[in-house]
């Protein structure tokens, strides 16, 4: 049976060759669609032989379904431009591709590296996604950000690790967390939210519940940096639904 590798990204040219060559000899096609990148990103899937569609971004939900759409393989590995799988991962996946099985859906459980270190504390050491899917038992949600996807039947367990280089360094995270923040905020103004100045407490909190709650300190500092930048993200995606009083 053959396994199709769905991937959105844009402006990835950094992360994108590492994930690419972890699906080589893996992937039976790997489907990329490109949300409209400035940089080299469709370039690099292309030469790597990928199917690269552009598409403006609309939502992670509807682009990873647009992907998943174009795939034509049995099983679909659902796949971040800053991940990579490791190859005890590949061999698990593939003796899941070769064999029978009853389940229709795999999570996988996720290392999270941060500025290349690896978070084990802060409620990262025990991240499982579910990645691995029949095609035909399985559809994203339509969630604009925190989309998932929705396998119909059974789901179980891999037991070897995808990598997750998530930022490699402060400025990208600070990039990323600007543009999350700015959608994150956008849906919370449309349901009706704003900003109250108690919401304050929310900073200290998870900084609080990351570092000691968590035990995200024994991480050092990257865990400390990581807790200190998720809490302020945590907080802003409130503060940027505030308006000054007419």
């Amino acid at each position: 049976m053959r396994l199709s590798a769905v991937i959105i990204a844009r402006n990835e040219e950094a992360n994108l060759p590492a994930c690419l060559a972890s699906l080589a000899g893996l992937a039976d096609e790997i489907v990329v669609v490109d949300s409209e990148s400035t940089d080299r990103t469709a370039a690099i899937a292309r030469a790597a032989g990928a199917r690269v569609a552009t598409h403006r971004f609309d939502g992670f939900g509807a682009a990873k379904q647009r992907a998943l759409d174009m795939a034509t393989g049995t099983w679909a590995l659902s796949i971040d431009a800053d991940e990579v799988v490791t190859p005890a991962l590949a061999a698990e996946i593939r003796a899941v591709v070769a064999s029978p099985t009853e389940a229709n859906g795999f999570e996988l459980r996720r290392d999270v590296f941060f500025v290349g270190r690896r978070l084990r504390f802060g409620g990262m050491g025990n991240d499982w996604v579910l990645r691995l899917f029949r095609r035909s038992e399985a559809r994203f949600s339509a969630d604009r950000i925190h989309e998932h996807v929705e396998v119909r039947g059974r789901t179980a367990r891999l037991r070897s690790t995808l990598e997750h280089h998530a930022y490699r360094t402060l400025t990208e995270h600070v990039e990323k967390m600007n543009r999350y923040t700015d959608m994150q905020a956008e849906l919370k103004a449309k349901r009706g939210v704003r900003y109250r100045t108690w919401m304050w407490l929310r900073l200290p909190w998870e900084v609080l519940a990351r570092l000691v709650l968590r035990l995200g300190v024994l991480d050092g500092t990257a865990g400390i940096l990581f807790a200190t930048m998720s809490a302020y993200s945590a907080w802003l995606r409130y503060a940027k639904t505030w308006r000054p009083p007419t």
